[in-house]
């Protein structure tokens, strides 16, 4: 009796250690296939974004100079192939070990030439974040356009903050409806930056509040070094999380203040060209929109028919915009804005209007007028 019952036991134990062994199996299938899935899709997001600059560990560079790039804002592989040789040696880096990481970052970063061909059909992937008026978006051709530097100019009280906002809330949307399905990051210099007006919006395209806000990370600029200093915390912040678009509202508002005389004007425009270069970079090395919105001065010696402002900043800021745009008043609540100088986009006009729920097409009624 005592044989028998300890043999049932037996046969008992290996029945239930049989019956786990498919459930074990099948649990670790499960978890292969996760990790399967997890490593898909951080492949898919690296090869949408830039790469990481721990990628160059792979080809024999240091962890203690990683670290020092970083450290420098060099957060990303494009970042380094972008960068001069005397930059990188500025980070505490050697001749030789700078001259190996160009040779690295070349093999990763296309940096050659290539036929026109090629370059259309990459200009072809590039997106547009809708305005919110469709004449607006019609002379742009889709909208603000992404990897490229936007300037917005006009006087007081023409739209150039209210522009903004409503970028903040399109660039969320779907490729389909006109967005570009990433984050914002808002860069206020002059505190005109309000929460409620992106509300607002994002109720008239029926999108959760809370989320928008949420997916517009925020900063307020209090002179012309801490605004560069922002720019390299939005870097390594792109590096982290999907951006679609940076705003600078306004780019030039503390050099106004901060720079004062003919005395301290090269000294402003050296440092504006350095912010406007981090801005291009940025917009090269993450393929954002970099919108900015400019001041205006007065023209004394204008034509009779001719403009009567003009934009601050000088050639350095001319040179640097991809796409200027010049915003002036309408008739009542109307506002005109004109293509006043592009690469590829003819020059236009077209007249849009502010509205509750941010921007939109002037009415046909007032458009006659």
């Amino acid at each position: 009796g005592i044989n028998a019952e300890y043999g049932e036991l037996l046969m008992s134990k290996s029945k239930a250690k049989g019956k786990a062994k498919p459930k074990a199996k099948a649990k670790a299938a499960e978890e292969e296939e996760e990790v399967v899935v997890q490593k898909q899709q951080e492949e898919d997001k690296a090869a949408d974004g830039p790469t990481p600059i721990t990628k160059l560990k792979e080809f024999g560079i240091a962890d203690v100079d990683i670290k020092k790039l970083i450290e420098a804002n060099y957060h990303t592989v494009e970042s380094i192939a972008f960068a001069t040789k005397k930059s990188l040696m500025a980070a505490k880096i050697t001749d030789k070990k700078a001259d190996k990481l160009l040779l690295e970052a070349s093999k990763l970063v296309p940096m050659g030439f290539s036929t026109a061909t090629e370059l259309r059909i990459q200009r072809e992937q590039i997106l547009n974040i809708s305005t919110g008026s469709e004449q607006l978006d019609k002379i742009l051709d889709g909208g603000i356009e992404t990897g490229s530097i936007t300037e917005i100019f006009g006087e007081f009280r023409t739209g150039k903050t209210q522009l903004c906002h409503h970028l903040c809330v399109t660039c969320q949307l779907g490729v389909s409806e006109g967005g570009a399905e990433g984050r914002a990051l808002y860069i206020d210099t002059e505190g005109t930056f309000r929460p409620d007006r992106c509300l607002a919006i994002a109720e008239r395209y029926e999108l959760n509040g809370q989320d928008v806000l949420e997916n517009i990370i925020y900063a307020r600029a209090y002179n012309s070094d801490h605004q560069l200093q922002l720019l390299q915390q939005a870097t390594k912040l792109m590096t982290e999380e999907r951006f679609a678009l940076l705003v600078v509202d306004s780019a030039t508002a503390l050099y106004r203040t901060d720079y004062s005389g003919r005395s301290e004007l090269a000294a402003r425009q050296m440092h504006l060209a350095r912010f406007l270069r981090g801005l291009l970079r940025i917009a090269d090395e993450f393929g954002v929109a970099v919108v900015i919105t400019n001041q205006v001065v007065a023209c004394p010696d204008a034509m009779m028919f001719g403009p009567t402002v003009k934009p601050i900043g000088g050639n350095i800021m001319a040179h640097a915009a991809t796409t200027r745009l010049f915003l002036r008043k309408g008739q009542k609540d109307q506002r005109v804005c004109k293509i006043y100088d592009s690469p590829c986009l003819p020059e236009e006009e077209a007249v849009f209007a502010i509205a509750s729920n941010g921007i939109n097409d002037a009415s046909a009624k007032d458009s006659d007028k």
